[in-house]
């Protein structure tokens, strides 16, 4: 039945075929916040909304399969929309206070009643969550958030949990997260090494140490500091302030399947070789963004933008074309 856990399928006439390359599809659909992608198929370019499990184009429906061998159950996440993030239940939330259930205890009421409603608390605070409408309520305040269940990327081939033993069978799914300010031209933007003094990988350690403390770091001659507690940067020579986010980066999942380690590059009109980033001359593709596309199709091609041009990338001829100019430069794929 293949080797991993899971296989999506889309139903094409009357046969339910698997979509190539699925693994990518899944990356993102474990990833609490994707709320679909979008794939390349014969019939053209299809959109899978991850909440409904359908697609855009009314001919063509898609499944997922989960592949659970006999005893054993498929490693489940239940997340809940924060005021900012996703947040699984049972972890702590802005507020520090815990969810008295977990992820596996609203799987085992899910599965024993799909369209139940469970009722639980955070703190002195209680919560209804309904199965039916995916959504939890207060029931002091009325107030309600989304929720969604997705399954967690499994780092080997086997992604389940034992029910006679309870042990899991591999590591739990381990995630980046990157952290990024509010720029000038409203886009967020990530903290890079090569800009600032302190990377999103450096800013987390930082963070996971202390989660309501606070950061120094400096870009070019201004020194900043960044507080985890009301999630802001402050310029300490003139004063402004900028919103700060923190998101799991699920391209940087740690997986050699999935071409983390890929690095895309362009020749620029100096002859050097520099990276495709986000984070300067306001590119709207990164390397993994561009490795998820290529490894849906390898004979592709795909558009970004910059802040001044549109480009066109050819995977087959691995080049890029400047749509305004026609310019063509050289590009190169980096793996590991």
């Amino acid at each position: 039945m293949g080797e991993t856990p899971y296989e999506w399928q889309l139903l094409t006439g009357s046969q339910w075929l698997k979509i190539d390359n699925d693994h990518v599809i899944e990356t993102h659909y474990c990833h609490p916040g994707a709320k679909g992608i979008t794939i390349n198929t014969s019939l053209g370019k299809v959109f899978i909304d991850f909440d409904q499990l359908k697609t855009d184009n009314s001919a063509l429906r898609v499944q997922r399969l989960s592949l659970v061998p006999q005893g054993q159950t498929e490693n489940i996440g239940w997340y809940f929309r924060d005021d900012s993030l996703w947040r699984e239940y049972g972890s702590q939330s802005s507020s520090m206070s815990s969810s008295s259930i977990s992820s596996k205890d609203i799987e085992t009421h899910f599965t024993q009643n799909p369209q139940g409603v469970l009722q639980f608390s955070v703190g002195s605070t209680q919560y209804s969550l309904d199965f039916s409408t995916m959504t939890q309520s207060n029931l002091t305040t009325g107030l309600r958030r989304n929720v969604r269940r997705r399954p967690k990327f499994p780092l080997s081939n086997v992604g389940f949990t034992s029910t006679s033993t309870s042990t899991p069978l591999t590591s739990p799914t381990t995630y980046s997260f990157k952290w990024e300010f509010m720029g000038d031209e409203g886009q967020w933007t990530e903290y890079q090494a090569h800009i600032c003094s302190l990377d999103s990988t450096a800013i987390e350690k930082q963070y996971q140490q202390n989660p309501q403390g606070q950061v120094q770091f400096r870009i070019r001659n201004f020194s900043y500091s960044l507080d985890f507690a009301s999630m802001c940067q402050v310029n300490k020579n003139i004063g402004t302030k900028r919103s700060v986010r923190r998101s799991p980066d699920y391209g940087t999942q740690t997986s050699s399947s999935l071409g983390t380690n890929v690095r895309w590059q362009f020749q620029d009109i100096d002859g050097v070789w520099k990276d495709y980033s986000k984070g300067s001359g306001q590119c709207s593709v990164s390397s993994p963004d561009i490795e998820l596309q290529y490894q849906q199709n390898p004979s592709a091609t795909i558009r970004f933008t910059t802040s001044r041009f549109s480009y066109e990338l050819s995977f087959s001829a691995m080049t890029q074309r400047n749509l305004s100019t026609n310019t063509t430069r050289s590009v190169r794929r980096l793996g590991q």
